[in-house]
């Protein structure tokens, strides 16, 4: 198919979007947005629990709360990205976001194209041709993992029996190691002599979505005597949670535990689920939206760390019973420490 009939079909979509993107109640006032925003999902799409699911409840909040217009693409391959994105630029939209590092050269042409327009992306940097200079167009979302990785590493060295921990990345990159390092560090913060097993789903965008993968990886670790893992993958760490599920309970207990990251994935196999190191990808989307929709907009670095919330482990009914007491206590006091720069956790992307 050639590049303009496929860019003619994504402009086809996205007027159909615009009758099933938006909720009933929006669709009541779409005479009155003041904004359209477009959102470019990665190829594990909106509903993978994980990254871009997070996205997705910040636009939708936005939308809720705000007098925008939403529209969204699921693109189901790296190539269909670049024309989704393109698209939303020709219909001169506000605001487009792309979830993922990934989309950053993508975006950085496309942005180019069209400076007139708002951009945001969401753990990407965006420079201008000097390679140095981050472009006034594009806001780059980016968080300190590192630091709420630190925090769920020490509840996993306090939780694991063995002295073995897990961890289980998507693709083989900077960003991920950051997460890896992280947790690490914490967790040799209460036990020096702990073991971390570390693996990689793969070294390509597919690496995101291969939960069959991430349990055989898991399996492994858990093998090797791994009984608290930490997932950092996509839709490829929904098979980390298959694997400790697959082991069962003692006297009520979760044999071994996997730790979620970047929603609240608590919930999803209960009981099992240590904690989550949460990426408040929410509410930086909110906010950039609403940016946008105040005149207040601002390209360059927006960085989100615990000083902002921006990172964090989550605890609600389906943990709380899991984690003693004196454990979060210990981890607040850790928390502290990295916000007043007490403690430093190394920033793998940095080395």
């Amino acid at each position: 198919m050639r590049y303009r009939q496929f860019l003619a079909l994504i402009f086809a979509a996205i007027g159909a979007l615009a009758t099933t993107s938006c909720h009933k109640q929006v669709e009541a006032r779409r005479d009155h947005c003041r904004i359209r925003v477009g959102i470019v999902f990665d190829i594990g799409g909106k509903n993978d629990r994980s990254f871009n699911a997070a996205a997705w409840e910040g636009v939708q909040r936005a939308e809720r709360d705000l007098p925008i217009c939403l529209y969204d693409v699921e693109p189901g391959n790296p190539t269909s990205i670049e024309p989704a994105m393109r698209a939303f630029a020709e219909k001169n939209f506000d605001l487009i976001i792309g979830v993922g590092f990934a989309q950053g050269p993508i975006m950085q042409k496309v942005a180019m194209d069209y400076p007139e327009i708002k951009f945001g992306i969401i753990d990407g940097v965006i420079f201008d041709q000097d390679g140095k200079t981050p472009m006034k167009n594009v806001a780059s979302l980016v968080f300190r993992e590192h630091e709420g990785s630190y925090l769920v590493g020490m509840i996993a060295a306090k939780t694991s029996k063995s002295g073995v921990l897990g961890f289980v990345g998507g693709m083989d990159i900077p960003l991920i190691h950051r997460f890896e390092t992280g947790f690490e560090e914490g967790a040799r913060s209460v036990n020096p002599k702990i073991q971390v097993i570390d693996n990689y789903v793969g070294v390509t965008d597919a690496a995101w979505n291969n939960p069959g993968k991430g349990k055989e990886l898991a399996l492994s670790q858990i093998g090797a005597g791994a009984d608290v893992i930490f997932t950092a993958a996509g839709n490829s760490g929904l098979g980390v949670f298959d694997a400790v599920e697959q082991f069962g309970t003692e006297n009520g207990r979760a044999r071994k535990f996997v730790i979620g990251v970047d929603s609240n994935q608590n919930g999803l196999k209960p009981g099992f689920v240590l904690t989550s190191m949460v990426k408040r990808v929410d509410n930086a989307v909110y906010d950039v939206v609403k940016e946008v929709l105040d005149g207040k907009f601002q390209g360059g670095f927006h960085v989100f760390g615990l000083d902002k919330d921006g990172v964090a482990y989550a605890m609600d009914a389906n943990n709380e019973s899991l984690i003693p007491g004196d454990v979060i206590l210990r981890v607040e006091e850790a928390k502290k420490k990295i916000v007043a720069g007490e403690i430093k956790v190394t920033d793998a992307m940095n080395k």
